[in-house]
């Protein structure tokens, strides 16, 4: 199923009662389109009701800068050779292409009583405790929001709220091109180093690290 089927493949209004937690929904969406998961992702979340399931979203993009609201010109890449969208969760440009795996929340925060730090905190810990599981040590950065090895950022985050309700997620580099990162300011800092997992002799490629995030995500939002 492709992100544009999403919406209109199922229904997004559950019976449930409304204060029920019911468990997130994961899917698996492969290799996406990133306007089209984009479009998908602002539509659930608007037609979403109380009730409504949690959702999940694992997949990969075609290559795509993406910026986002707070995206400032200086820090995009001086050619076009890439499509650059800007879409309207937090944080500044950065960059996605085949072989990182990307999960797409969205989680309604305040069934579970989660703010949108705490929301970034439990993506975070998601990251690290999976590098962790594949003998990768790493840390969050103090004013700087995503997950680093040595230094390099490995994970970007970026949310966007609605209706208490939160959509887009985290992106975790794996085994992919990094080139276009040399392009941007990654995330708005001029001459940020990034890395992946297959850096750090982590054999596993984008799927199975997508499952493995994934699975550690719903876990932590179960626990809330």
């Amino acid at each position: 199923m492709k992100a544009e089927e999403l919406v209109s493949g199922h229904p997004v209004r559950g019976r449930a009662h409304p204060s029920a937690r019911p468990a997130p929904l994961i899917r698996h969406l492969g290799l996406s389109d990133y306007a089209s998961a984009y479009d998908a992702m602002r539509r659930f979340t608007a037609e979403r009701g109380q009730a409504t399931p949690d959702e999940l979203w694992v997949l990969e993009h075609p290559p795509v800068y993406t910026s986002g609201i707070a995206g400032r010109s200086e820090h995009f890449p001086n050619t076009p050779a890439i499509p650059l969208v800007r879409a309207d969760r937090g944080g500044q440009i950065t960059y996605h292409g085949p072989g990182q795996t990307i999960v797409y929340t969205l989680v309604d925060l305040e069934r579970r009583s989660l703010t949108v730090r705490g929301m970034v905190a439990l993506l975070e810990s998601a990251v690290i405790d999976t590098l962790g599981e594949h003998g990768v040590e790493a840390e969050r950065k103090p004013g700087a929001p995503g997950v680093y090895v040595l230094g390099a950022k490995i994970a970007a985050l970026g949310l966007r709220v609605r209706r208490g309700c939160c959509y887009h997620g985290v992106a975790l580099n794996v085994d992919m091109d990094l080139a276009p990162f040399s392009d941007i300011d990654p995330c708005g800092y001029p001459g940020l180093a990034v890395t992946q997992t297959s850096a750090h002799g982590v054999a596993a490629d984008a799927r199975e690290i997508g499952e493995a995030l994934v699975r550690r995500i719903k876990q932590l939002l179960d626990a809330q």
